[in-house]
């Protein structure tokens, strides 16, 4: 199922072109996450062009020595730099700093400090999501079966009932197919 899924999100060309120029960007522990890619995984699915309707694209990095908002930003900026003639939205995020902008965003506090992006990968609000790709690498916590039945289950180490909905009602209208697995509810 890895090479299919590799297969998969490399029909969309922004995050083949991503991949592509991954030395260029010199993330520490980098990591393509999110929606770029599940999200192309189900547009293939449904039949819709590969980058139909995807936000933006998510790159995680480790900098334990600069959780400043000037770090992130210096480093958001070599990704515009280096991928700004994609036309895309790239956004770049320490996941060294999460645990500190984290509770003003989302309205939930942050558990515990990050010690990679693995571990923000682990902690996407649906489990199905939880996935990560650089260079010839590939992180699913999960598996990818939910993924690819377009099962969303809550994340039992994000118990967020009412973001989870809403994450889970966003999805399912763009992907209708997708469905909610009874008994989620974990909080």
């Amino acid at each position: 199922m890895q090479d299919r899924f590799f297969t998969d999100i490399l029909r969309n060309d922004h995050n083949r072109a991503i991949l592509d120029r991954w030395s260029a960007l010199a993330l520490p522990d980098g990591w393509l996450v999110a929606g770029c890619l599940f999200q192309t995984v189900w547009n293939v699915r449904s039949g819709r062009a590969p980058e139909a309707d995807i936000k933006d694209y998510d790159l995680f990095y480790f900098d334990a020595g600069d959780t400043s908002e000037d770090g992130e930003r210096g480093v958001q900026a070599r990704m515009d730099d280096v991928l700004g003639d994609l036309g895309v939205t790239i956004e770049a995020s320490n996941q060294a700093r999460v645990h500190i902008w984290y509770e003003s965003h989302f309205g939930h506090p942050y558990e515990d400090a990050l010690r990679s992006p693995r571990d923000g990968i682990d902690r996407f609000l649906v489990a199905a999501t939880c996935v990560g790709v650089r260079p010839g690498e590939l992180y699913a916590p999960n598996g990818l079966a939910l993924l690819y039945d377009g099962v969303l289950t809550m994340n039992p180490l994000m118990p967020h009932r009412e973001l989870f909905e809403r994450k889970a009602a966003s999805y399912r209208a763009r992907w209708p197919w997708l469905r909610v697995q009874p008994g989620t509810d974990n909080g």
